[in-house]
């Protein structure tokens, strides 16, 4: 037996594990690991359940080609070269790449997705970020010049934390890293502090708040305009950090009064006031508001309100407030305007944002003929056709592809379409550093987590993507991917020193090692910034990971604005205040649908573990009794929408508003060749949703808030 230590890669919160392993290399235990300073031993469902995901009988253990219907297990030589062959026969701009969420929980997707990307000569770049948090990347990179400058709540010593569509006890939390989430809200109360949540479910986390504040799916941003609009209104405005467009932001907001939100959002106005009382008065306090305000029509303009209300109650870059974390490995942000827009989609002309396209334009650029019409397509740990709007339309688009390559441990929804499937290895056969999570924690924290176990033969993640950026690149299949590692290394080290010597004295065993090494080393903490003295070698030694500290004051020094100011007023945000006004005189629908997280889900990929499935983990559909009472409805209810129709079961529960009904994501495993899934199929939510219907300022697929009509079966 032997134990070994390991931050669990199944979700943001970067809880550390201590794992037991049998000498033939399995997993016999799992356990949150107490002297992780950041999570202190905390563990959740999922990291307890990854020796059964890491052994999946239905893991794919060698890659995979596919001749017609048939599948048939192949070499890796054979399978990049049919890589290349596939790649060949298409030329760069009618290439694209969709980039899976897991795909930011490892070193292969944080170090060489970037490689693939630019190797592929495409501007066809999708990923789950335009499903998820692209509002919040735009708001903050037009706000604070960088779209990765994103302030997270200083949970740890706040006083009062006001919370929008986010549901921690079950997700985690989301960009916001924060191990035991559940833990370190209970500690806001414990000590004296006040926890408001704001969501149409009375979720796990609003049974644990003060106060629980139902509200009208998609309309956040009115109740934050209300909150703002009073702020003024009252003389309640507190600015400490340099900003320019305050007088543009109150006259934009003018016309949002508490009885005008109320009207549109269903929190009442004096409720609305009394919140921006609160939130004026409290010693230390944030707002903090997640995916289902992101996944919303008006999701960018609600991600910008939250930080407008962190600025106006004095509480951005303060200790208590919203705070910006200082990651091992960040590196120097230029100085320059934030830019959305440079390049447009070639069939509904949408805007690309952080060099991405919205995803719930992939579809179309797939099926459309024409010049730049997408024909082969790489997906990175992604399913995107039982994640993305529209699923159905994108099941079928992906049949008429000329190649598709996966990389995946799976045969699923999505890769079922691929003509290749590259399986990257166990979890335990990689390293494991979070360079994206780090970037969004709520105390500045490192660790490292080296393989656990030996190569079985198969290359490491890293390798395999490393390859596809040379055979995309044209270097060919048998390209050796060291080459590409030393490229990067000569861009890091070029300017700093004695770039030579630099590179002789880098750490690590693989060329993915290297390059973290010389991260930590010119970043923040390092030695060759300044810093201090963290190094690969020093997370190696210290493998519980390091305290780096609590966050500290960082403005104006780490903005990225053209004036080395956080500009309030975006002219881009303003402009789609408009849209918010108009919006208040449209019909209200009868039914309203959202998506639901599951403690024991992470969309859709964590559904063929035994452990995870059943209990209240079940793909239902929430309504209040008062709606199944008024439409004389039984056990199931068809729901149809603009795009779709589903038979669903119905869970009745009054932690629902009325007129709103939930159904979780990320399922429809049916005829899935995973044994588990399939068994626990559910219904695909995406049947449901509307690819034509997104935030124009970020691109992002709406999730929440999509009008559906329910009747009897």
């Amino acid at each position: 037996m032997s134990t070994v230590f390991r931050t669990c890669p199944l979700c943001e919160a970067v809880c550390g594990l201590t794992i037991t392993l049998d000498d033939a290399g399995h997993v016999t235990d799992v356990r949150g690991d107490r002297e992780d300073p950041f999570s202190k031993g905390f563990i959740c469902p999922k990291g307890a359940s990854l020796g059964r995901l890491d052994e999946d009988p239905d893991r794919l253990r060698a890659p995979l080609v596919r001749d017609g219907d048939q599948w048939r297990e192949v070499s890796w030589p054979e399978a990049f070269a049919a890589v290349e062959r596939g790649l060949a026969a298409v030329p760069g701009p009618a290439r694209a790449v969709y980039l899976g969420n897991p795909s930011a929980h490892t070193m292969a997707g944080a170090l060489y997705g970037g490689a693939v990307i630019r190797s592929l000569g495409t501007r066809s770049v999708f990923s789950a970020s335009t499903a998820d948090q692209m509002p919040k990347h735009v708001s903050c990179g037009l706000m604070f010049g960088h779209p990765l400058t994103i302030p997270v709540p200083d949970l740890d010593r706040t006083g009062y934390l006001l919370m929008l569509g986010a549901n921690p006890l079950e997700s985690n939390g989301s960009l916001c890293t924060a191990p035991d989430f559940p833990g370190r809200l209970k500690a806001i109360r414990k000590r004296g502090g006040r926890l408001v949540v704001v969501d149409p479910r009375r979720t796990r986390t609003a049974d644990l708040a003060d106060e629980h504040v139902f509200v009208r799916p998609g309309t956040d941003a009115y109740l934050l305009a209300g909150i703002a609009h009073t702020l003024f209104a009252e003389d309640l405005v507190t600015v400490d950090v340099p900003v320019n467009g305050l007088a543009e932001v109150a006259e934009a907001l003018r016309d949002f009064t508490p009885e005008t939100a109320a009207q549109a959002c269903g929190v009442p106005a004096d409720v609305i006031v009394r919140l921006a009382r609160e939130l004026a008065a409290a010693p230390a306090a944030a707002v903090y508001g997640r995916i289902g305000t992101c996944t919303a029509e008006f999701g960018t303009l609600t991600q910008w309100l939250v930080d407008v209300l962190n600025v106006l109650t004095g509480n951005l870059d303060r200790p208590g407030g919203a705070m910006f974390p200082r990651p091992a490995t960040e590196g120097a942000r230029r100085r320059k305007p934030y830019a959305t827009g440079r390049w447009h989609s070639r069939v509904r002309g949408l805007p690309e944002a952080n060099g991405e396209l919205p995803v719930a334009a992939l579809a179309e650029e797939i099926e459309t003929p024409g010049e730049g019409q997408v024909r082969a397509l790489i997906t990175i740990a992604g399913n995107p056709v039982l994640s993305a709007p529209n699923g159905a339309r994108l099941d079928r688009a992906f049949r008429g592809l000329e190649f598709m390559v996966s990389v995946d441990p799976y045969l699923n929804e999505t890769t079922k379409h691929a003509h290749v499937i590259l399986p990257p290895p166990r979890i335990l056969n990689a390293g494991h550093f979070d360079f994206a999570l780090l970037g969004f924690a709520v105390r500045n924290y490192a660790r490292y987590s080296p393989p656990a176990l030996p190569s079985d033969g198969a290359p490491p993640e890293t390798e395999i993507l490393a390859r596809l950026a040379m055979i995309a690149s044209g270097q060919g299949a048998d390209a050796d991917p060291a080459l590409l590692d030393e490229l990067i290394l000569d861009g890091l080290l070029r300017d700093t020193g004695d770039p030579a010597e630099r590179r002789a004295a880098l750490d690590g065993s693989s060329g993915a090692e290297q390059r973290l090494d010389a991260m930590l080393r010119l970043g923040p903490y390092g030695e060759w910034s300044g810093g201090g003295d963290l190094s690969l070698r020093k997370l190696l030694d210290n493998p519980h990971g390091l305290d780096l500290g609590p966050l500290e004051p960082r403005l104006p020094g780490n903005l990225a604005t053209a004036s080395g100011r956080v500009e309030l007023a975006p002219a881009q945000i303003l402009s789609d205040l408009v849209r918010l006004r108009a919006r208040l005189t449209a019909d209200t629908p009868e039914f309203l649908l959202i998506g639901r997280r599951h403690l024991r889900s992470n969309n859709s990929w964590l559904h063929n573990v035994g452990p995870l499935v059943g209990g209240t983990n079940r793909c239902t559909l929430q309504i209040n009794p008062a709606d199944v009472a008024r439409l004389g409805l039984g056990r199931e209810a068809v729901v149809r929408s603009a795009k779709g129709t589903l038979t669903v079961p119905l869970e009745p529960t009054d932690t629902i508003m009325p007129g709103v009904v939930s159904l979780p994501h990320g399922w429809g495993h049916e005829g899935s060749s995973q044994a588990v899934a399939a068994k626990n199929a559910g219904l695909n939510v995406n049947v449901l949703t509307d690819e034509d219907v997104i935030d124009p300022l970020s691109g992002n697929a709406v999730f929440n808030g999509v009008p559906v009509v329910l009747t009897t079966p």
